[in-house]
């Protein structure tokens, strides 16, 4: 958002963003986001599409035969019950690209028939572990472990777990100084939201798109794209644009040799990579300079890593192009974005769609 603009957000998309960003949505078991989410856009759009594992699509004009995809994925990551030993200490394995060093004094909700079970994950205390830092002990996904207050194998499975039950953190969104915010698992609900924020904004302009218009809230990103693979294939788009986040490289620790340089407060990244395709990119620069939307470029050596990857390469090709919000410390627990960036990338996705027609030539020859 240029500083000439007021905020897009009003109190109740926020009070929706929160509601979301607090609702679990584990990868494989996003049903209960989804709803969340769907009523959420209903207002917005012409009718929905639900495919069986639980992707959910917005689509604006249904019958026009040139088709325009922007996508997020609903799915955060988490753990999976593995093994409860005899004496009632749950282990697990990860579900997506879950952080086992984060891990260690975090209170987590075990997802059961029977309702939440709440544990912690259990850790030695610091007067009982090996003073040497050669041999302290690290968290590894075969040493952490839940303790829900069982102390045998029937008492964990009288409460409803066992081993397949998913588990999430607990911690939810808040608001931090200086307009940021945090929450557990804005990768990639933030997505989610800003794609329905777009939609919001087409129905509220009244604005008339000349393509059909399909908002993605896409599931199982986490373990390999998978719900986006399957909607592309269903869609069959002429044009994508995903969004996702990307990491904020100004933080210590992180190259930026390897990751470049995105901050926070800088604007959305549009990306640079071999999936990207380069006309809807310049596009989207171009489009972003027009309207005065302060931007950020990446470059990728190969894959995105992200859904744009599954559209980009599904049936015979789909001119794909990547925007990213700058995000800190993904993958924990207090991930965390500025405001501004949440508001620039929304209008940035629809000033994109509002110059794009069935007749822009996507074609390279």
């Amino acid at each position: 958002m240029s500083k000439k603009q007021k905020s897009i957000l009003g109190k109740e998309a926020l009070a929706f963003l929160k509601n979301y960003l607090n609702n679990p949505s584990p990868t494989g078991f996003e049903k209960e986001g989804q709803k969340l989410w769907l009523s959420y856009l209903k207002p917005f759009v012409d009718e929905y599409i639900v495919d069986a594992y639980g992707s959910v699509v917005g689509v604006i004009n249904p019958k026009a035969e040139f088709k325009v995809v922007i996508e997020a994925h609903a799915d955060e990551i988490s753990w999976f019950v593995n093994y409860i030993s005899p004496d009632g200490l749950i282990y697990v394995i990860r579900n997506g690209g879950s952080d086992q060093q984060i891990a260690p004094s975090k209170r987590v909700n075990i997802h059961t028939e029977k309702g939440i079970v709440k544990a912690v994950f259990g850790w030695p205390a610091i007067h009982t572990r090996n003073r040497n830092p050669e041999k302290e002990p690290h968290p590894k996904v075969d040493n952490i472990f839940l303790d829900c207050g069982a102390r045998s194998k029937k008492e964990v499975e009288d409460l409803g777990v066992h081993v397949g039950c998913v588990i999430t953190f607990e911690d939810g969104f808040e608001e931090l100084n200086y307009d940021y915010y945090i929450a557990r698992a804005f990768d990639n609900r933030i997505g989610g939201f800003m794609i329905a924020e777009v939609a919001r904004m087409l129905k509220e302009k009244k604005q008339q798109l000349p393509f059909g218009l399909y908002i993605v809230n896409a599931v199982q990103e986490e373990v390999g794209l998978r719900g986006a693979e399957m909607i592309a294939k269903r869609i069959k788009a002429n044009v994508a644009i995903i969004t996702d986040v990307t990491h904020d490289s100004t933080t210590p620790m992180i190259n930026k040799n390897v990751e470049g340089e995105i901050k926070c407060g800088g604007g959305p990244s549009i990306t640079y990579g071999p999936a990207v395709h380069n006309i809807l990119r310049d596009l989207i620069i171009k489009t972003a300079k027009k309207n005065d939307i302060p931007h950020q470029l990446h470059a990728v050596s190969r894959s995105t890593g992200t859904d744009t990857d599954a559209f980009a390469y599904s049936n015979d090709g789909t001119p794909s192009a990547l925007i990213s919000i700058p995000l800190r410390y993904m993958h924990t627990t207090v991930e965390m974005l500025k405001k501004e960036d949440v508001e620039n990338t929304i209008l940035l996705i629809y000033h994109t769609l509002l110059n794009i027609t069935p007749k822009t030539n996507f074609q390279y020859l």
